[in-house]
């Protein structure tokens, strides 16, 4: 009565057994109603998360820029004078240079507009990951991927840490704007690309370089760097074309060993913070589990119990529903 009545509204253990000490106790009273709410079916199922959580998987370093990128939305924002409410965000996985293009509409012709225009300044990706968000997975989007032989990679049902790079630039995305826009919030998407020129030419903390380096295989040349030569009064060297083809070559071919000793650190460091928490749970063909499904977060609850059918990679399942 105390947990599971509706006047109990399904408290959590130490309110519960606060609630029953002020009346009542029996030896094991705290044992008890611990051991009823950890099995408490309703708790079970609308538990924001597990108890634990799997060990942290680093995600595949990739060395080609553009071969993978994340992609994401951000909004709906305040509208802009020009129409736009939405951002579509995207951030290559090896060289961390970030896009953010403003969108009137969050609908699959306006991403796949989109994708094609960055296709055609950095070439076709081999891979592209996305939440399941419907504008990712409609038909449309589907089929414009499967043309360009394009393979769509989908995080798990409310698991956004698996598209974590892009989701994390979507935090500094969003407070890089509200230091810098107007109040009223209707100039934003014209300063998109000033703040993105900022995050782009500081070095990135997982590569050690900064995203304008990995890509173009040079410094960009920002406001600081006019200061300087006003400053010094040094015009830049003249170099023909064949010599600073040669002079990117040698640079890239020094820098991405650098990277990639960096990405395999700072994956390392991740993995020891995120992993102090961690507790892998495996499951055997057999086993019943509990799913997270609806069709909005506020409805989602943990439903099941389902049986196992197989294991699919590292900590994914496949599970057999009735029908």
């Amino acid at each position: 009565m105390a947990h599971t009545h509706l006047l109990g509204a399904h408290l959590g253990m130490d309110k519960t057994r606060e609630r029953i000490l002020a009346r009542f106790y029996w030896p094991g009273v705290r044992r008890d109603v611990e051991r009823h709410c950890q099995g408490c079916p309703e708790c079970q199922r609308v538990a924001p998360r597990p108890t634990a959580r799997n060990p942290l998987i680093p995600m595949p370093i990739i060395e080609t820029p553009f071969d993978r990128f994340a992609l994401d939305i951000v909004g709906p924002l305040p509208k802009t004078s020009r129409g736009h409410r939405y951002i579509l965000v995207l951030v290559d996985y090896a060289t961390r240079y970030p896009e953010a293009l403003p969108l009137r509409a969050a609908t699959a012709k306006a991403v796949a507009r989109e994708l094609m225009l960055l296709f055609s300044r950095v070439g076709i990706a081999k891979e592209v990951l996305t939440d399941q968000g419907s504008c990712f997975m409609l038909r449309v989007m589907k089929e414009v991927l499967r043309l360009l032989q394009v393979k769509q990679l989908r995080t798990s049902v409310y698991h956004p840490q698996t598209d974590g790079l892009v989701e994390r630039f979507n935090k500094t995305l969003k407070q890089m704007l509200k230091k810098v826009m107007q109040a009223d919030g209707k100039n934003w998407d014209q300063l998109l690309p000033h703040v993105l020129f900022a995050v782009r030419e500081v070095p990135q903390a997982s590569t050690g370089f900064s995203p304008f380096e990995l890509l173009y295989g040079r410094r960009p040349r920002g406001i600081l760097d006019i200061a300087k030569e006003a400053w010094e009064s040094q015009p830049s060297p003249h170099r023909t074309t064949v010599d600073h083809v040669e002079q990117v070559r040698d640079r890239m071919a020094r820098v991405w060993p650098i990277v990639r000793g960096h990405l395999q650190r700072a994956q390392q460091a991740q993995t020891r913070v995120y992993d102090r928490g961690a507790q892998l749970r495996t499951f055997q063909p057999g086993d019943l589990v509990l799913v997270p499904m609806a069709e909005c977060r506020f409805l989602a609850k943990w439903q099941g119990p389902y049986e196992v059918v197989e294991s699919v990679g590292e900590v994914n399942y496949r599970v057999r529903q009735p029908g």
